[in-house]
């Protein structure tokens, strides 16, 4: 029985990867230390912004204090932030439709490698912001995904005691591995990553369009 579904947030239920990428570029860039969209995909995707910017520091073989890291994390979140307000944020095909879609006596959660301050105006424009029995973001556990904190820290929440029993919908490798970790099904959405990168997941579908309430029923039995 299906008692939790839980949405990643980015590439998931809106496009916001380009706008996290141009974000990190415009702290990065003056360092001399900016990546191209392909890096991107290949090696930040699917990191909260902590982890992407030790990882983009330790890639480039340069030191970084912990003063230095809430420093760029604030930096980029303000340049976040101004890119939202010079434009939208689409939503993905189907992700609101199958949010608003599953009744209330089915909790949804939100686990999201994001800032809180980048997904909640982005809910509001969306209309889903009371939505979510749960918002769990990267403020709220000290490691990020791949690692299973953040999922685990959802299930805790939410009160479940069977992983099994909740969905986990993800679009990233990274996200694949935190959810499956931390006990969870997986589906898995080609938004950001081929087919073939997110075998690990439960099953995978190239669209929400594609999915009902009751075929992430399906998924948990």
């Amino acid at each position: 029985m299906l008692n939790a579904v839980i949405f990643d947030f980015d590439g998931i239920i809106v496009d916001s990867e380009p706008m996290h990428y141009r974000a990190f570029q415009a702290v990065l860039e003056p360092l001399g230390m900016g990546y191209s969209w392909e890096e991107y995909c290949e090696i930040y995707i699917g990191y909260d912004d902590r982890d992407a910017f030790r990882e983009v520091f330790k890639t480039q073989d340069k030191k970084m204090g912990s003063r230095d890291l809430k420093h760029l994390i604030a930096e980029k979140a303000v340049a976040f932030q101004q890119l939202i307000h010079d434009g939208e944020t689409p939503p993905l095909p189907g992700a609101v439709e199958l949010i608003e879609s599953i009744p209330a006596r089915l909790p949804i959660a939100l686990c999201s490698g994001a800032l809180k301050e980048d997904i909640l105006p982005i809910l509001k424009r969306l209309g889903i912001e009371n939505a979510f029995s749960v918002v769990v973001t990267a403020e709220d556990t000290k490691k990020s995904k791949p690692d299973p904190a953040p999922y685990k820290l959802a299930l805790e929440k939410l009160g479940i005691k069977n992983p099994a029993s909740a969905l986990a919908i993800e679009d990233t490798p990274a996200g694949i591995v935190s959810a499956k970790s931390a006990g969870l099904k997986v589906l898995a959405v080609t938004n950001s990553y081929d087919r073939k990168y997110l075998a690990d997941a439960d099953a995978v579908t190239d669209s929400l369009e594609k999915i009902t309430r009751p075929s992430l029923e399906d998924l948990v039995l």
